[in-house]
């Protein structure tokens, strides 16, 4: 994996350019991960910056290579000259801006307040990029995560809300700007689980769904993203035909067919007998924190409403082979308990190809909302995941 070296393009608080610094070696190669670049231009210049957004990369994907950010520091030091310009863009973030992280730790200090604490050093930087800006708050031997994220996910704190008493994270605070405050979650990052681990995060997902059958109308009063069937379809008929140009001729007619039978295949997938309810967006391992007898689901922006099974994809995906039969067979017994003759097994069949094409209208969704320079991060996904829709047509017959 190619190393990350980061080129800091420096402005005071009031959005002043200082100049740029050399790019500077950092540990880890992606490039929305903050917290190397910022001890790296402490080590290498003993200057404290916060990252604001990235500029330019000079690769098309990440991982890797040099990558220029705009950084804000206190005061101006010595740089050298930067002959770019900064264009205002009507997408930006407010934690993109001069100010706005400041702003941003000032809310989450104040609610800390509330809560009788206080900061015990400086917050640390952990990410930033066009879906969040995240920062870890110490507090003395735990921290609070501040999260803070664009308008299009901002429903991540009023679905945290809702879920107050399930295994999701405690929420000391959010806001109507995107803000969330969240308590320290004991435990370890899961992308490396095993089995029985495994089997566990599937009944948590599936006892959180289970509680929010024929409760859609609350979840569209929290403003969640509406992937049922008239909805999604006409979102994959979109994003297939804006990515259309991206694709071969024989994927083009695969996804065509899709499309058209898009009402009979969804028609077919509820007549399975699972009902609409919320759907976590992107349930893998990874977005699990805690100890085998303490399990937490993070990651509650890309969450919306529709069939439950279209979690089971994206984790199966991120398993090891020999253990996704076991899951599915386990996921079919969850659902087979809870909605008594259902045919889970059935509607996964048909909704895989669905379940791939909604992470096209993502990606599509992420692009059409971010500002130009960070399309990169995400510039080719639409099509990659059509691909893979078309390969799963194309397998199905």
């Amino acid at each position: 994996m190619q190393q990350r070296t980061a080129r800091l393009v420096l402005v005071t608080p009031d959005g002043a350019v200082v100049g740029c610094l050399p790019p500077i070696p950092v540990e880890i190669p992606w490039w929305q991960e903050m917290e190397s670049v910022v001890r790296a231009a402490r080590e290498r210049y003993g200057i404290d910056v916060t990252i604001l957004r990235l500029l330019e990369a000079d690769l098309e994907r990440a991982p890797g290579g040099e990558v220029t950010y705009l950084a804000e520091i206190a005061q101006p030091v010595a740089a050298e000259r930067w002959t770019g310009r900064l264009e205002a863009d009507s997408l930006r973030q407010r934690y993109a801006q001069p100010g706005g992280p400041a702003a941003d730790l000032a809310w989450a200090a104040q609610v800390l307040a509330g809560h009788g604490l206080v900061p015990t050093v400086k917050p640390v930087q952990i990410r930033t990029w066009n879906l969040s800006s995240v920062w870890r708050v110490p507090l003395g031997e735990q921290s609070a995560w501040l999260k803070v994220v664009p308008p299009f996910l901002g429903h991540e704190g009023r679905v945290i809300a809702a879920l107050t008493g399930r295994q999701v994270p405690t929420l000391l605070g959010s806001d109507e700007c995107g803000r969330i405050l969240l308590a320290e979650i004991p435990g370890d990052d899961l992308y490396e689980a095993a089995l029985p681990l495994l089997v566990d995060m599937v009944t948590l997902l599936v006892d959180i769904q289970a509680s929010w059958i024929d409760r859609v109308e609350e979840l569209r009063a929290m403003q969640l993203p509406d992937w049922r069937g008239p909805s999604l379809s006409l979102q994959i008929a979109d994003v297939v035909q804006r990515t259309s140009d991206e694709l071969s001729h024989d994927e083009r007619a695969l996804l065509d067919r899709f499309v058209t039978d898009l009402s009979a295949r969804f028609a077919e997938a509820d007549a399975c007998g699972l009902p609409n309810t919320l759907v976590h967006g992107d349930c893998h391992p990874g977005n699990f924190r805690g100890t085998p007898s303490n399990l937490t689901l993070l990651d509650w922006g890309d969450s919306g409403i529709g069939h439950p099974l279209l979690d089971q994809p994206a984790f199966l995906d991120a398993v090891a082979p020999e253990n996704v039969e076991t899951i599915k067979a386990h996921w079919n017994h969850e659902w087979l308990a809870r909605v008594p003759g259902c045919d889970p097994a059935r509607a996964i069949d048909l909704l895989a190809p669905i379940a791939t094409a909604r992470r096209a209208v993502i990606y599509q969704r992420f692009i059409d909302n971010i500002e130009p320079s960070e399309h990169i991060y995400h510039r080719g996904d639409p099509a990659d995941w059509l691909r893979r829709t078309a390969a799963l047509v194309a397998k199905s017959g």
